[in-house]
């Protein structure tokens, strides 16, 4: 019992450390235009964060994502070891790439450790290759859809507001980007809140298999049947580490990739938003960082390839790229110390 309370807490730790981690996604656009302060914009963000529970759980009428994410590895495997492993790794490498202000994934990182630790435990059998392939395809479809999407909403605004007075069109879209990025903080809560309740699931799950007489609040047999306390608290908590906010990363997001102005911020707020609506349609955990960070890409090469910097881009795909494989390389290493002990 020790062990799964302790689980529980890594994971909403590590739920947490993505908030902070993370909290450049939703509004690094909308301070680097200054529409709103850093304070108030996290303040916004978190919010949205929180109301994004509501939408998932009366709206949408489920959490697809967090299910996606719990068939990681194959449930007859999963034991609360592997799941600690993998979540020392996943804290690991979100602190390490925050404080050099880098915006890697805490999905992948969460799902590489996930995955690693049971690897090492059982072997390459012990995962789900399928879902594995999904979810790493998409560290390249994520940002091409955010690419993409920045690149027709951009050219469409920019064609919408042609004959509007810059001065008032300026304005007006400072005005839309406080929607965009809400709507980009719900889609980031939506996604990055259901990674954690994944990983929570599959431990109550793997702990109710091998001790059936667990306390009702902590028995689950289908991540269909998750207690309400599991998906408010991951929502909860991911809006309290985004109130806290993750400067580094915020200005690499901001300016460091494009300048943004404040129709480019409200196009790649809304293209970002978009995409990650529509992989939660379809329960594919992405990147929100990926997805933002094509959509920058993406608007800023409406203006001219050359106004973004490319540099800087290719330093994120390489840590998009890294990730995973040493996150599992972490959680094995973790896995293969102190696995044995717990």
């Amino acid at each position: 019992m020790n062990l799964l309370l302790v689980i529980i807490a890594l994971a909403l730790i590590f739920d947490f450390i993505n908030g902070f981690h993370d909290a450049a996604n939703s509004i690094a656009t909308v301070v680097s235009t200054k529409v709103l302060s850093p304070f108030q914009a996290v303040l916004w963000a978190a919010f949205f964060n929180f109301v994004a529970f509501f939408i998932a759980k009366y709206l949408i009428g489920g959490f697809g994502i967090a299910d996606t994410v719990s068939k990681t590895v194959i449930a007859d495997y999963i034991t609360l070891p592997i799941i600690f492993s993998g979540l020392i790794a996943a804290i690991t490498w979100n602190l390490i790439t925050w404080w050099f202000g880098i915006p890697s994934s805490s999905s992948h990182t969460l799902i590489g450790g996930f995955a690693g630790a049971a690897i090492a435990a059982v072997g390459f059998y012990s995962i789900h290759t399928q879902t594995i392939l999904l979810i790493t395809s998409f560290i390249v479809l994520a940002p091409l859809i955010g690419m993409i999407s920045g690149v027709l909403i951009n050219v469409l605004t920019l064609h919408a507001s042609r004959k509007a007075n810059p001065h008032k069109s300026n304005s007006r879209f400072k005005r839309l980007q406080l929607l965009s990025s809400a709507l980009l903080s719900i889609g980031h809560g939506l996604n990055d809140s259901q990674k954690v309740m994944g990983i929570i699931a599959a431990t109550l799950i793997a702990f109710t298999a091998s001790n059936p007489d667990v306390p009702e609040w902590l028995h689950l047999t289908h991540i269909n049947d998750i207690h309400d306390w599991v998906p408010f608290s991951c929502f909860t908590v991911i809006s309290l580490g985004t109130l806290t906010g993750g400067w580094k990363i915020i200005k690499t997001m901001g300016n460091n990739i494009t300048k943004i102005t404040p129709v480019e911020g409200f196009s790649a707020q809304t293209a970002g938003a978009l995409t990650l609506f529509f992989t939660e349609i379809f329960k594919i955990p992405v990147s929100t960082t990926h997805v933002i960070t094509g959509s920058i890409i993406g608007v800023g090469s409406v203006k001219r390839l050359a106004a973004v910097r490319w540099g800087v881009t290719r330093n994120l795909l390489v840590a998009w790229i890294i990730t995973i494989p040493i996150s599992a390389l972490i959680a094995a290493l973790v896995y293969y110390s102190v696995g044995h002990l717990l």
